[in-house]
């Protein structure tokens, strides 16, 4: 099964946020109507900024722990590598169904 890591923000430099999922498009979809209670909610994070596919659910796993331990600027600089406007990349989601 294949997994997604993906990084959320509040704005363009704004608060960051990363996740891991199966399914990026309801996970995106519950971001964005704020369907789960928690930081992402709370913050009103819900712009998708960056997202890698992995084969295997437990290289995104991995790959996201990493990800979490990096300084803010790695993250930016890693967002900003393919995304450098801050889009929201999340309708593609919906595009790829």
């Amino acid at each position: 099964m294949k997994g997604y890591v993906y990084i959320l923000a509040s704005k363009k430099n704004g608060t960051l946020y990363t996740g891991v999922t199966s399914n990026p498009s309801r996970r995106w979809f519950e971001h964005q109507h704020a369907l789960t209670p928690g930081f992402t909610a709370r913050y009103g994070v819900k712009t998708l900024v960056w997202i890698e596919e992995h084969d295997l659910v437990i290289d995104a796993i991995r790959r996201e722990k990493a990800i979490k331990k990096y300084p803010r600027q790695w993250k930016i600089n890693l967002i900003e590598a393919v995304n450098p406007e801050w889009q929201d990349v999340g309708s593609w989601l919906l595009d790829a169904q």
